[in-house]
């Protein structure tokens, strides 16, 4: 499985809304009413990304979820990162 960098990754980044290429990774900030609504969507987020055997790495403060997606195997972004982005914004 090969990677993309950012050049090869623009396109499919321009059809997901609000993700960015940052070293070897795509990443979006979500935003909440509450902690409680950044738990459950956490929460969720977790079962689909157990679905599509691919795991982010995310970061919570308070009503901010960080989602981090990368390919650890491939060293980089592949169709795995964008496939659970396009999954992560339904939930959203």
């Amino acid at each position: 499985m090969s990677a993309y960098n950012e050049k090869t990754a623009e396109s499919l980044l321009s059809e997901l809304d609000n993700w960015n290429f940052f070293k070897d990774g795509i990443e979006k900030e979500f935003l909440f009413k509450d902690f409680n609504q950044a738990l459950a969507f956490i929460v969720q987020l977790g079962m689909l990304a157990e679905k599509h055997n691919h795991h982010p790495e995310l970061h919570n403060i308070y009503n901010r979820v960080s989602v981090r997606l990368t390919t650890h195997d491939a060293n980089g972004v592949t169709f795995k990162d964008f496939d659970l982005a396009k999954a992560i914004d339904k939930l959203f």
